[in-house]
């Protein structure tokens, strides 16, 4: 079976982070959807982002959705409303029912880690790292005070973590995947931005995925 998958970019960023993942899944035979969420609108919150992306996807069936960053508060409700096959958090927040953003750093004890100045573009090469600066945006949204409208979808569910990640480190990175998803995630390698770093190892875990949720439907 060959999935659609749904991604979507972290915080202040765009669908471009995905440009390189895109092609090596399609050459798999999937389809992918990526697109700008509209995060520069103060007044957009999570279900605008939701309806942005849902929209994109249309009719499309066995969707697979990812999350990179801040995307894992959008990804669940996305989730949700495509009725996906199946979900991944890649590097990514993994909310709870209830929280709110500012309370995830405390809750995990993200706040507890020591992260370097520019944790974010470890590994990139020079030119990536240059043209994702210059594409940021100013990430808004009130709905960051409130609480999380949403739930973990009863779907397949994987976690990635980046071995190379200085954001979200390793060892973080899977205690919170174990907390909150019950589960042991797959690692790979790359930093933060492993889509940009390493995208063959993410199209891997990716296509992996997909594999394992057509071989169990």
């Amino acid at each position: 079976m060959m999935a659609v998958f749904v991604l979507i970019h972290g915080g202040g960023s765009t669908a471009w982070d995905w440009h390189l993942v895109g092609p090596l899944l399609e050459a798999s035979g999937h389809e992918v959807v990526a697109v700008d969420l509209p995060i520069e609108d103060a007044a957009a919150g999570l279900e605008d982002y939701t309806r942005a992306v849902t929209e994109a996807v249309g009719d499309a069936q066995h969707t697979i959705v990812v999350g990179h960053s801040l995307g894992g508060f959008t990804a669940p409700l996305v989730c949700e409303e495509l009725h996906s096959d199946g979900l991944v958090y890649l590097s990514a927040m993994i909310p709870m029912p209830g929280e709110t953003f500012g309370a995830w750093w405390t809750n995990t004890g993200h706040d507890r880690e020591t992260i370097p100045d520019e944790p974010y573009f470890n590994l990139v090469p020079d030119d990536l790292a240059q043209e994702a600066t210059e594409r940021e945006r100013d990430q808004q949204g009130a709905w960051m005070s409130g609480p999380w409208p949403g739930k973990h979808p009863d779907v397949p569910t994987l976690g990635i973590l980046c071995r190379d990640d200085l954001f979200f480190p390793p060892r973080f990175m899977r205690r919170q995947v174990r907390d909150r998803l019950g589960t042991e995630p797959v690692e790979i390698p790359g930093g933060h931005y492993a889509t940009l770093s390493n995208p063959d190892a993410v199209a891997t875990a990716l296509n992996d995925f997909a594999r394992q949720i057509s071989g169990s439907g």
